[in-house]
């Protein structure tokens, strides 16, 4: 059944697939070798997810064929596909909140013992696939809602690695993953390639798609532009082909003007995510939170936006010696103060609602008639500015959240809080699941924001992106703040060892930070 090692796995011939108003794929020719890594990159919307839904059994061409190990294939879904062998890890998370981390991993062949649900074997499995991806302290009967997104991708990606395939497709698997995360999933990808599966992985990360692939393909507005050997192109030439143009660094280094003190939080506890968290964040300033996961910065985030209850602490805006009264994001938000969710289908947006009321949703009141009756007119004409501004690819203002892609999502979440204008903006990991392409284009928004004197903090689990836009990086680790650096103090090492000297046996790493 298997093909020889560096056969072809999979072979797509003129595949196509059209949606309302949208070419989603043209003509694409595709194939994947065994023990390879061969990886899909393009800008949101270029076509890569759906490539990956057709091979996955997700969803059907509107015309081409398609052969695995040799025969036809045409599954009729997701099911058919797997027991083809073939299985996929999704860029937005399909994990069921209710069930705990064991129940997910295994939801699809739960072992069983007379009859009933093995849940002590079930438990065990699991706790040796999350040790394998990084989680031995996640419990495997923990409720899978009281995790972070980072956790929960690594849950999803354990779940995708339990079971035998030979050929796996990784969308945006690294997003929110950390460093030490990346690695563990690089090893995993390593012994896949050993066993003889091939992977289409799908990423944003170039540095990340030229250590771990084989080959490379960039779709461009649903057409295949290139296909080479990895290492064969250089970044700048897989940038170009994705976008048709070149990118200059997005950010300037310079420094920027700041003024006074726009928030202030002295003292900030919650239980063990949040210890004790003391900082300044001033006008025109962009002040980057860096840590592994776990290390309590969008638990911070969360506290401070008052979306989970301190223990203890207080919150000063505008040089104010009055704490804040934030009981609540209403209250945050009455304050000036936003938070760009990491979870923006969750809590960043309404999926079922058009751009145009997910655009104004924070403002409703200023567009209403006496009485309530919203100003629809006006109402559109401000969802279509921001869209305009950010460059949110829909077909109208009236198009559902749900039908944009991941990148165009999340600017839309910047899009709502830009027009409601609060002072002190959370952007917590801002660029998760979006391409270089908009990445830029987010990074030359964040400092508009600041030369106009916004308050900025970003969360994120990119160094490279925290180096770039940041005039300073605070350090979580283990729910304290470890560190602050400066910008003519930024350095990489220090910076991560700072993150790891609130754990066990690292404080002599931190000793220089």
């Amino acid at each position: 059944m298997n093909s020889p090692a560096g056969g072809i796995l999979l072979e797509a011939s003129a595949l196509s697939k059209l949606y309302p108003g949208v070419t989603a794929l043209s003509e694409v020719n595709f194939d994947l070798r065994r023990s390879e890594v061969h990886a899909l990159v393009g800008e949101n919307g270029a076509g890569k997810s759906t490539l990956a839904k057709i091979v996955a059994g997700l969803e059907k061409p509107d015309s081409g064929t398609m052969r695995l190990q040799g025969r036809p294939y045409s599954p009729a879904g997701k099911k058919e596909a797997e027991r083809s062998g073939v299985r996929i890890v999704m860029q937005e998370l399909k994990l069921i909140s209710n069930l705990t981390v064991a129940e997910n991993v295994f939801l699809e062949d739960m072992p069983r013992r007379m009859g009933w649900i093995d849940y002590r074997r079930m438990n065990a499995s699991a706790a040796r696939l999350m040790a394998e991806v990084g989680l031995e302290n996640v419990a495997p009967d923990r409720p899978v809602r009281e995790l972070g997104v980072g956790q929960q991708q690594m849950v999803e990606i354990a779940a995708g690695l339990s079971r035998q395939c030979d050929l796996l497709i990784l969308d945006e698997p690294t997003a929110a993953l950390t460093d030490a995360e990346r690695e563990l999933l690089f090893a995993h990808l390593a012994r896949l390639k050993s066993a003889g599966a091939g992977v289409v992985y799908i990423s944003h990360r170039m540095e990340e798609i030229k250590r771990v692939a084989d080959r490379i393909t960039v779709l461009r507005d649903g057409k295949v532009v290139a296909t080479c050997p990895a290492a064969d192109a250089s970044i700048g030439q897989i940038v170009r082909w994705m976008v048709g143009r070149e990118l200059k660094d997005a950010v300037g280094t310079s420094p920027r003007r700041v003024g006074e003190v726009a928030l202030c939080v002295f003292g900030l506890s919650r239980g063990e995510a949040v210890k004790d968290v003391s900082f300044e964040l001033r006008s025109g300033e962009i002040l980057g939170f860096a840590g592994l996961m776990g290390s309590g910065r969008t638990e911070t985030m969360r506290a401070i936006f008052g979306a989970d209850r301190p223990d203890a602490g207080q919150v000063y805006l505008r040089g104010s010696t009055r704490p804040a009264k934030i009981g609540s994001p209403s209250d945050a938000v009455r304050c000036g103060i936003a938070l760009l969710t990491e979870d923006r289908k969750e809590q960043g947006l309404l999926l079922p609602l058009p751009v145009r009321c997910n655009v104004t949703l924070a403002r409703l009141r200023e567009l209403a008639r006496p009485g309530g009756w919203i100003r629809s007119s006006q109402e559109k004409a401000v969802a279509e500015r921001m869209a305009r501004m950010l460059s949110i690819r829909c077909r109208s203002t009236e198009q559902t959240a749900a039908e944009l892609s991941g990148g165009n999502q999340q600017k839309l979440v910047i899009a709502k809080w830009l027009y409601r204008d609060c002072d002190v903006l959370i952007f917590d990991e801002p660029t998760r699941g979006i391409d270089v392409g908009a990445k830029f284009e987010i990074y030359r928004l964040l400092a508009d924001l600041a030369g106009r004197g916004k308050a900025i903090i970003v969360v994120s689990s990119d160094m490279q992106e925290l180096l770039a836009v940041c005039d300073r990086i605070a350090v979580m680790s283990a729910g304290r703040l470890a560190a602050v650096f400066d910008r003519e103090d930024f350095d990489q090492d220090r910076i991560m060892a700072a993150a790891l000297s609130g754990y066990a046996g690292a404080q002599g790493k931190a000793a220089g930070a």
